[in-house]
């Protein structure tokens, strides 16, 4: 399966947390509209079904590239040496 960049999907989760909130606050057509659409994008990216799952999903794959950027990559020692 295709992975969405850490940056990319990092935005999703920003952009539908941010709308769930003006969403709750004023509740208007267009927020929903907007927080429908980010739903349905989370989801495509991750490959879930609700948006449950695909936060948790999103949150598996940004703590997973987190931590290989924190990992550094050593060097195999060169043969014979």
């Amino acid at each position: 399966m295709l992975l969405a960049h850490p940056a990319i999907l990092r935005n999703l989760v920003e952009q539908y947390e941010s709308l769930k909130v003006l969403h709750a606050e004023e509740g208007s057509f267009e927020t929903r509209c907007r927080l429908e659409d980010i739903m349905y994008t989370l989801c495509v990216s991750t490959g879930t079904h609700t948006p449950e799952a695909a936060l948790t999903a999103a949150e598996h794959q940004l703590r997973s590239a987190l931590s290989e950027v924190a990992t550094p990559m050593v060097p195999a020692p060169a043969p014979g040496g």
